[in-house]
């Protein structure tokens, strides 16, 4: 599999993914889409009782190796249904309200599964109506959801379906630009889980071994701080794949492999994080050593859930994170080609 084909299966999938809503919580499509690549692929698949995955391959030794990322994006869910027929939102995850303003989502319903199309706003959005729109604070108690149907009450907007409790998913805009940017909503950790799952079709298509039994878990809870609270018990190392954060004085950026050694858990294992800036250099790869002071991960909450093992993390760098996102196809690249060198295949060069 040569490195432009693993490109065009990574942008691939990564279109894919970011386009199936699944704010935390609201997962089971995009797990199901993953467990139907990996069943195609002929890797067996586990599910755990939360609803994400977990995705084997067999390795030359019993010694097992997780690597993990997360299938759950930022969102919110409908908190109540104002008297004109608008929608009061709560997030889900942390995010400025800033970012969702002006932008166009879905409603999701429980009760009919039906799923409609809105826009978010400030509840003072127009400029020729309102003395304070500009200074208004962009807070949930100020944001609201205007619905693309003819209604203008809280009793129109119910026969609808619509309720308290409804997810809502933001549109992602994906786009790939000519000079390899990705720019889209849900990079986190989406743009990881392509490349994982691009590391699991380079492992099919070339027919090689990972050196340790490999676990891949994809999470569905990890931006409300507990996807990875339990992991198998036969995993003594987890390498969570998520994003590198950037700006400030960080040394990170869209084309390197971000390499965590600390965030605000504490710091990742030293061994683990030696061992991945050692391979980085082996193999002359672009990337960043940095501390995530505003960050947590999948292996913070398995480290926060018990479970008995090391950590490390690493990711390509992605800017403006929980807003209007973007990498580079070379972040990206050089993310997968770190995991390779991770799992025992430091002498590939494809």
């Amino acid at each position: 599999m040569t490195r432009e084909e693993q490109q065009r299966y990574m942008i691939s999938i990564l279109e894919r993914i970011v386009n199936i809503p699944s704010p935390s919580g609201y997962t089971k499509e995009v797990m199901d889409f993953l467990t139907q690549e990996a069943w195609a692929m002929g890797y067996p698949v586990e599910h755990n009782n939360k609803g994400g995955i977990i995705i084997k391959v067999a390795g030359k030794s019993g010694e097992v190796l997780g690597l993990g990322a997360h299938g759950d994006t930022l969102g919110a869910m409908v908190r109540s249904v104002t008297k004109n027929g608008c929608l009061k939102i709560f997030p889900v995850g942390g995010y400025m309200m800033s970012t969702i303003e002006g932008e166009y989502c879905k409603i999701h319903c429980r009760r009919n599964g039906r799923t409609y199309t809105g826009t978010v706003l400030t509840t003072k959005p127009s400029v020729h109506v309102y003395d304070d729109c500009r200074t208004q604070e962009r807070v949930a108690e100020n944001m609201e959801i205007r619905i693309d149907e003819i209604v203008e009450s809280d009793k129109e907007v119910e026969a609808l379906g619509i309720g308290a409790g409804d997810y809502i998913s933001f549109d992602p805009r994906f786009e790939y630009t000519p000079s390899g940017f990705i720019k889209s909503r849900h990079l986190d950790d989406k743009a990881s889980v392509a490349v994982l799952m691009t590391f699991l079709k380079y492992l099919h298509e070339t027919g090689k071994q990972p050196e340790k039994t490999l676990k891949i878990i994809f999470t569905n809870y990890e931006e409300i701080g507990h996807g990875a609270s339990f992991i198998p018990s036969d995993i003594q190392e987890f390498l969570a794949v998520d994003m590198g954060a950037l700006g400030d004085d960080l040394t990170g950026n869209e084309t390197k492999v971000s390499i965590c050694a600390m965030d605000s858990s504490g710091p990742y294992d030293y061994d683990m994080t030696n061992r991945l800036i050692q391979i980085a250099e082996e193999l002359g790869l672009g990337y960043a050593v940095d501390i995530f002071p505003h960050y947590g991960s999948d292996v913070s909450a398995a480290l926060r859930g018990g479970n008995n093992i090391r950590g490390a993390l690493i990711g390509q760098g992605v800017h403006a994170s929980h807003g209007m996102e973007r990498t580079h196809i070379q972040g990206m690249m050089n993310t997968l080609a770190l995991i390779k060198g991770y799992t025992g295949l430091e002498d590939d060069h494809d």
